[in-house]
């Protein structure tokens, strides 16, 4: 048989008696229709693998899968048989096993495992395999080859390899059914190297946040140089994680385990050799806290005033055995600082930046060559953000030192510095980040800023009623009651009253204790009552000092020295006068204009002793039937200025030329105050009488004649 011819030519080491019943008589374990997924490779499943022989490969498949379909025929062509049982996904005839394997070789031997293909249809179907031309690989097939195989049984092919050296060989057999042809892989495993990781690699208990290191002393006891990259996922990480190794050579690898959370971890270190394979090892590691801990966790600085300095301490107890290291940080815990570090801002500025400069390119084409340039510089800032440790930085508070160690069952003393510059209640948490703890622990700050302590001598300043125009002059006393120097300064108000005061000086600096007389100056040439609040801001201080002055302006006071002015009885055209007093009883000059309401604009009114040579004109009697109505009173002076407290002589005549009775009055403008601030009745009675018309034209004695004259 041919078993027999190949077991001669290769000798009787090759095949033994229990591999020999096996190639005769195949058991095909059952069909795995999903390729399922196998456990992970660990160092000594690979170890155990890498020493089976050839046929302990064989033996130890216990598992079959559908082999690769490459190409349908036609079924008509080779067989009067169309139909099939099987499925189109699945073969008619199934290999085994599944991928034919050689290990464990030795140069220019040859070696022989049987591809065994069982019909899996209900009808004999005819199959033959075919090899491509390979050095190293060859087919036989059986005597029986061009019969059919009856359903349910199987047709054995010998595939031969003969090595050249101890490498990876690849091939494939290619296997036609009346049906389909499907592919069949050949592979050919040669050295390997080997690194005798174990399999488990416990950390067991430790602390959070805490760096906890295992050295393994790894040696390469396979039979060619081992060429390995090795990952792991957080919290482990080891060095080096890429390297070569020879044969018998070892290597020390560092393995940290350094969590984040508390509880258990359990990661793959996977091992991935240049020759395909992946080597994986479990890791664990359990992390809890420790005693590691802050004497308080709040903090209240005495009151301090401004640019000046205060200083409280808290303590950092390690109990535990382990060098605590710590850093005070900004927030509360990792993701934060995360979610800041994104750079939404530089990546919305790059952006900007670059679409502006791609609008630039299209007119100037020599720009693009900065594209490059500010891409690698945004680069550039945001590795920065990405590097910054984030570490607490506030210009109110400070702490000493920011980071640093604490040694086991030991303590150190963090200084908290408070140095306010503006007045105010500050709050502020500031956490702790140290190894053994897995929350950051806060510290809440509170200190209270006083401002410099300045005060008037008094709140509110009543100037009373004062003169329109009158120029005041008043002194506050500003006094420093605080322990620093006080810098102040005027805020000048935007109301038009406010701009009728002067402040001498107006800013300053006052030193503890002392005091500043600031003169306080006021002229106005507004009426009325009014109310103003002058705020002087403190350096440093929220809330400015404030001086109120209230009072009331008025205008200048008067009166005449009669209670009105009686013309009695008037006839038309003898003018009357009258006198009277104007008294200017206020502290300031007074300028006043003096009118009579309802007088006429028109010429001034006739006298008496123009009427008769008048009386025929015809300009008079046309100021009589119409036109302006005449101008009958005269004042004497009718405007002036009078001295404060003094007295001026006023003279009103009237000169009547209406009919009519004169109820009116003397009115005073006064500037400054307004108009008809004082009014000085007047009254008059307009009368007819018998009169004498006199002629004398002659040099004759005149004769006198009694009439009565009546004007209209």
């Amino acid at each position: 048989m041919l078993t027999d011819r190949v077991q001669k030519s290769l000798g009787p080491h090759k095949f033994s008696e229990e591999f020999q019943s096996k190639v005769v008589v195949p058991h095909i374990p059952k069909l795995v229709k999903e390729e399922k997924k196998h456990a992970p490779l660990t160092p000594s499943a690979f170890l155990k693998a890498m020493t089976l022989t050839t046929e302990q490969m064989l033996a130890n498949t216990h598992e079959v899968r559908r082999p690769r379909i490459v190409q349908l025929l036609d079924m008509s062509e080779t067989s009067h048989q169309k139909f099939s049982s099987v499925d189109l996904d699945q073969s008619l005839f199934q290999p085994f096993p599944s991928e034919v394997i050689f290990q464990n070789y030795a140069p220019c031997e040859m070696y022989e495992v049987p591809l065994i293909l069982r019909n899996n249809d209900k009808i004999p179907r005819l199959v033959k395999v075919v090899l491509e031309s390979s050095p190293y690989f060859r087919v036989i097939s059986p005597n029986d080859v061009c019969n059919k195989v009856a359903p349910g049984m199987h047709s054995t092919f010998r595939i031969l390899f003969t090595p050249e050296e101890n490498k990876d060989y690849f091939h494939e057999v290619t296997c036609i059914t009346e049906r389909e042809k499907f592919i069949v892989p050949i592979r050919a495993i040669g050295a390997r190297g080997i690194l005798d990781f174990p399999d488990k690699l416990n950390f067991s208990t430790c602390p959070v946040k805490y760096n906890t290191q295992k050295t393994l002393l790894v040696r390469n006891i396979g039979n060619r140089e081992a060429r390995y990259q090795i990952t792991t996922q957080r919290p482990f990480s080891i060095e080096p994680s890429i390297g070569t190794l020879g044969i018998q050579e070892t290597t020390q690898f560092t393995i940290d385990f350094h969590p984040q959370k508390s509880g258990n971890h359990c990661e793959d270190l996977v091992v991935h050799y240049d020759t395909g394979e992946d080597i994986h090892v479990g890791l664990y590691g359990a992390a809890t806290d420790v005693n590691v801990r802050l004497d308080k966790n709040s903090l209240i600085v005495e009151k301090t005033y401004i640019t000046l300095v205060s200083q409280r301490s808290v303590v950092i107890h390690n109990r535990s055995d382990i060098i605590a290291r710590f850093q005070w940080k900004i927030f509360a815990t990792q993701e934060e600082e995360e979610q800041k570090k994104l750079c939404h801002t530089l990546q919305a500025q790059e952006e900007g930046v670059l679409d502006q400069l791609l609008a630039e390119c299209n007119m100037h084409p020599d720009l693009r060559e900065h594209l490059s340039i500010v891409t690698r510089t945004f680069q550039n800032r945001q590795a920065r953000v990405q590097e910054d440790s984030m570490l607490f930085n506030n210009h109110v508070f400070t702490v000493e030192p920011l980071e640093g160690e604490v040694w086991p069952n030991s303590t150190t003393e963090i200084s908290v510095i408070f140095r306010p510059q503006e007045a105010g209640v500050y709050h502020r948490t500031v956490y702790c980040d140290i190894s053994g703890r897995e929350t950051r622990l806060p510290l809440r700050i509170k200190g209270e800023a006083m401002a410099p302590k300045l005060l008037f001598n008094f709140d509110q300043l009543d100037v009373g009623k004062i003169f329109v125009g009158s120029a005041h002059s008043y002194e506050a006393i500003l006094s420093n009651k605080g322990a620093i120097d006080a810098l102040f300064r005027l805020i000048w108000p935007s109301t038009a009253l406010g701009a009728c005061f002067t402040f001498q000086p107006s800013e300053g600096i006052i030193e503890p204790g002392g005091h500043q007389a600031i003169q306080v100056t006021f002229s106005c040439t507004i009426l009325g009552q009014f109310f103003e609040e002058f705020k002087f801001s403190v350096n440093g201080s929220p809330q400015p000092v404030i001086l109120v002055i209230r009072g009331c302006v008025i205008g200048p006071t008067f009166h005449f020295n009669v209670p009105s002015l009686d013309f009695g009885d008037v006839s038309f055209g003898f003018p009357h006068t009258l006198s009277c007093c104007l008294i200017n009883t206020s502290l300031v000059p007074m300028t006043f204009d003096l009118r009579v309401p309802g007088d006429g604009t028109g010429e001034p009114s006739v006298m008496s002793e123009h009427q008769a040579s008048d009386i025929s004109r015809p300009t008079w009697r046309k100021a009589r039937s119409g036109g302006a109505k005449p101008k009958e009173f005269t004042i004497t002076p009718n405007r002036g200025t009078i001295r404060s407290q003094g007295i001026m002589d006023i003279q009103v005549t009237l000169c009547s030329n209406t009919v009519k009775t004169y109820e009116t009055a003397l009115v005073v403008d006064v500037k400054g105050s307004g108009e008809d601030v004082l009014a000085l009745p007047i009254t008059a009675r307009y009368c007819y009488f018998d009169c004498c018309l006199c002629w004398n034209h002659s040099p004759v004695p005149f004769q006198v004649f009694k009439t009565k004259l009546f004007i209209y």
